[in-house]
């Protein structure tokens, strides 16, 4: 084999390698950004009311979050997308003013969120906050507060829905651990007033 022939070979093995390689180290990357993002698949759940000649049922389903570092990338932020669909369906009485389905999260820093409730109530100095599409929550340790997703009023009898997809929650200044769990009240007005709750598994924000 001729000096040339050998040298060309050598050549295109090293280039060959350094291919090799490359392709490996993009796989790493792509591979270290896809695990950057934890899908977290929530079980659903039900409710049933019944109460002064009213029967409701609250429902969730399809519920998820994915959550992800915040792209601030300080330690104390990070970002949750949730979807899910809640549903009431009402029969009986229901007053002309109709009842209210509202539905959001609770967003806990530093504090076990999973026995709350029992006992969620405006004494317990919880903070709800509208949420337009995407939030920021400013939270410290021992902070719990309410991120609103969507409310309906003047609901009537037969089913009605909220659905929502990817709706951003940005927790920032949280430097522990963080939980979030879904909540869905239903309200109905009258002499009988109903008022009913119906929450959702818990999970880490990171």
């Amino acid at each position: 084999m001729s000096t040339i022939r050998k040298s060309v070979l050598r050549r295109g093995a090293r280039v060959a390698g350094l291919g090799a390689a490359a392709a490996v180290a993009l796989g790493l990357m792509s591979t270290g950004a896809a695990n950057a993002d934890t899908f977290v698949p929530l079980p659903g759940g039900e409710k049933v009311v019944n109460a002064g000649g009213v029967t409701a049922k609250i429902a969730r389903n399809a519920e998820s979050a994915l959550v992800s570092p915040s792209l601030a990338a300080n330690g104390a932020g990070r970002v949750a997308w949730v979807s899910g669909d809640v549903f009431a369906e009402l029969g009986g009485e229901i007053p002309e003013e109709g009842a209210t389905l509202t539905t959001g999260y609770i967003v806990g820093c530093q504090a076990d969120i999973t026995g709350l409730e029992g006992g969620l109530s405006a004494d317990l100095g919880l903070d709800s906050l509208g949420l337009g599409g995407s939030l920021s929550i400013p939270i410290s340790a021992g902070e719990v507060k309410f991120a609103t997703v969507k409310s309906k009023t003047d609901l009537k009898p037969g089913v009605s829905a909220i659905q929502y997809r990817d709706q951003q929650i940005e927790v920032q200044g949280c430097g522990g651990y963080a939980q979030a769990r879904a909540y869905t009240v239903l309200e109905i007005p009258g002499n009988h007033y109903v008022k009913s709750t119906l929450y959702g598994q818990p999970f880490s924000i990171g």
